[in-house]
């Protein structure tokens, strides 16, 4: 075995999940992957009856995912996060390049169809919601950004003379701009004008200002008290930054909007599975029906590659499109000359039923 980490700087902490924390820090991994990774670091130690990762390898990693697919039935993408987390345990934090790493095999992705809401629904969904989260659930299906770059939008970053919205460090920590919906204007400034009056108690009081990423705290001491980085839609309580312990003005948590979300859904009748994401994929979707080009729903999602976003052109080819089931043609051409009883089941279907 070799050391890979000789790039890296020596580990200050002497735990090892206080290891795990620190190196992906210094990685500058998103809050939810350290999360996550420490989650599945202290489930494998766990598992194997508190041993020190050190004392194990190949073997014990492949029983651990095993129990994880066979036993406890996780999804493809739980079991490839739960791999992702040990080797970086074991590569980026132990400094280990074991040969039993490029052989522990990867589960197989299925392709799955992006759940899309018909427009009707959207409509009944937004008649259900609580008008608490109204607004947040129409910015999601009339930007398409997904629910932490909606959470996480800034003052700054809403721009009604263009009428446009920066969604900021979306996945890959990629920024983009996106259309802003005429029809939310007036909503988004009412918002506005309650987001203002927070930030002007906080200021009174001289206390909480907001997270600033990358260090900008330092270089700008002031700017997360100023009105320009307040959030959009701020949460109504103080809470305290896990990673420094300092009590901040945070956003509005994604779980309460996703709680609020799952409780419109029932209550409109909707009886299909559907979560906030659903309505960036019927975002996308619409966008195509209304024939709008691929590249630019590309654009406006910030997929990478545009074969991630031609998964939505699925409904394109079906629902009254261009392919027509066989089934359906019957209707006016075989059915007539079918033996009544063999023709009874059509009946409805047929022309003269109109």
């Amino acid at each position: 075995m070799k050391s890979i980490t000789r790039s890296l700087p020596p580990l200050k902490a002497a735990k090892l999940l206080d290891q795990v924390r620190e190196r992906i820090r210094y990685l500058h991994y998103s809050i939810r992957t350290e999360q996550s990774y420490v989650h599945w670091v202290r489930a494998f130690v766990r598992f194997h009856g508190l041993r020190h990762p050190r004392d194990m390898g190949g073997p014990e990693v492949e029983s651990f995912l095993s129990w994880l697919a066979g036993e406890r039935r996780v999804a493809v993408a739980t079991h490839k996060q739960a791999l992702s987390a040990l080797l970086f345990l074991y590569q980026r934090v132990l400094g280990l390049d074991l040969p039993w790493m490029s052989e522990i095999g990867r589960p197989r992705s299925s392709t799955r169809l992006p759940a899309v809401l018909a427009r009707d629904e959207v409509a009944r969904l937004f008649a259900a919601i609580d008008a608490e989260h109204l607004l947040l659930a129409q910015l999601l299906y009339g930007t398409g950004m997904r629910i932490t770059e909606a959470i996480g939008l800034r003052v700054k970053d809403v721009d009604f003379e263009h009428r446009a919205v920066i969604a900021r460090e979306g996945k890959g920590a990629k920024d983009r701009l996106v259309m802003l919906p005429e029809v939310l204007v007036p909503a988004l400034r009412q918002q506005l004008a309650r987001a203002r009056l927070l930030w002007a108690a906080d200021r009174e009081g001289g206390g909480a200002c907001v997270y600033m990423p990358d260090a900008l705290d330092r270089k700008y001491p002031r700017a997360g008290a100023s009105w320009t980085w307040f959030w959009l839609f701020p949460q109504a309580s103080l809470s305290v930054d896990p990673r420094t312990g300092v009590e901040r003005r945070h956003h509005v948590f994604d779980q309460t909007f996703q709680r609020a979300f799952k409780r419109a859904v029932e209550r409109a009748g909707i009886e299909r599975p559907a979560t906030p994401h659903t309505l960036r994929h019927s975002f996308a979707t619409h966008l195509l029906q209304a024939g709008y080009d691929i590249r630019t729903v590309q654009a406006l999602l910030g997929h990478s590659d545009v074969s991630t976003t031609m998964i939505y052109t699925h409904v394109l080819k079906l629902g009254g499109g261009a392919v027509r089931s066989p089934l359906d043609a019957l209707v006016g051409e075989a059915a007539p000359s079918l033996p009544p009883a063999a023709r009874e089941p059509y009946a409805a279907y047929a022309p003269h039923a109109a």
